[in-house]
């Protein structure tokens, strides 16, 4: 195989060209990374987090397509991946994924004892998530586990402790990851019912729009709740206002389950990060030190 064609399969299997999990990831951590700096957060930090963000959604994505690699082949999105076209073999797979995670941990290393301990356990979650659809019909769940979890490790990193009501923004983000990767689960439910890949679109079934905004209001409460414990002002609430609206628009996408609706539901997912981000940032000022 040309070395072109190498590397595009090896961008191809972390999703290179589609940035939005890199994204839902990155959003929450750089919020928790200015909460807990009261501000502009360290630079180096930012870069740590952002890089490793990269690095750790790149290796997930590389896990996901070993555990999947049987299974790719029968669901119609998933049947050009690299590992089900031979394009990447699983022992390329798995070297590569390994040394994603080791440059990652390299960055954590850079930080304090307690952010390194937390990374083991993101490490952990990532490893776990891939398999959880064979064994249950939540593994959003531990998704949500997972891409929340930046937070704990930004607080961690900032202020050498996690604060009690960072648990609540925790919460809340898992929440509004179940409800995205619902979303997304509902355009494959198709095929996941043929190949037995379990989800919670499965689980919900025709209450899936139903239980979605019981948890994007869920998520909500406990986005606000946090918002009032860190002191929070005006432009974090306005925030959660347009979140209300972007839920809204979601709910209308999905109201005939029709798989391309279902999946912009999802991709419009990334405008809930900014709005809450941008909430976040306007609370503080703009310097870093101030």
């Amino acid at each position: 195989m040309p070395i072109s064609s190498k590397i595009a399969a090896f961008l191809s299997l972390i999703r290179f060209n589609k940035p939005i999990g890199t994204l839902l990831l990155l959003w929450p951590t750089m919020g928790a990374l200015w909460i807990a700096a009261k501000g502009v957060p360290d630079y180096s930090l930012l870069a740590i987090f952002i890089a490793g963000t990269f690095l750790m959604r790149s290796a997930g994505c590389i896990v996901n397509d070993m555990a999947d690699r049987n299974l790719d082949g029968a669901v119609a999105r998933t049947v050009d991946r690299p590992l089900v076209t031979g394009a990447i073999s699983l022992g390329e797979a798995v070297i590569f994924a390994a040394l994603l995670c080791l440059l990652a941990f390299g960055l954590v290393l850079l930080t304090n004892t307690l952010t390194v301990f937390l990374s083991l356990v993101a490490v952990l979650l990532t490893s776990v998530y891939p398999f959880m659809k064979r064994h249950t019909n939540l593994p959003q769940i531990v998704l949500g586990a997972a891409f929340s979890w930046g937070i704990p490790m930004a607080f961690a990193a900032q202020m050498g402790y996690l604060p009690a009501e960072m648990w609540l923004l925790y919460f809340g983000n898992l929440l509004w990851t179940i409800v995205y990767d619902t979303e997304y689960a509902m355009v494959d439910r198709a095929d996941d019912l043929k190949v037995g890949i379990r989800s919670t679109a499965i689980l919900f079934g025709d209450a899936d729009r139903m239980i979605i905004g019981c948890l994007q209001g869920m998520c909500l409460l406990a986005f606000f709740l946090a918002g009032q414990r860190f002191g929070l002002g005006t432009s974090y609430t306005l925030a959660l206002v347009v979140v209300i609206a972007l839920f809204g628009y979601q709910q209308y996408l999905i109201r005939q389950r029709q798989p391309a609706a279902c999946f912009k539901a999802f991709k419009h997912n990334n405008w809930v990060g900014i709005a809450v981000f941008i909430g976040i940032v306007l609370n503080y000022p703009l310097t870093p030190g101030s």
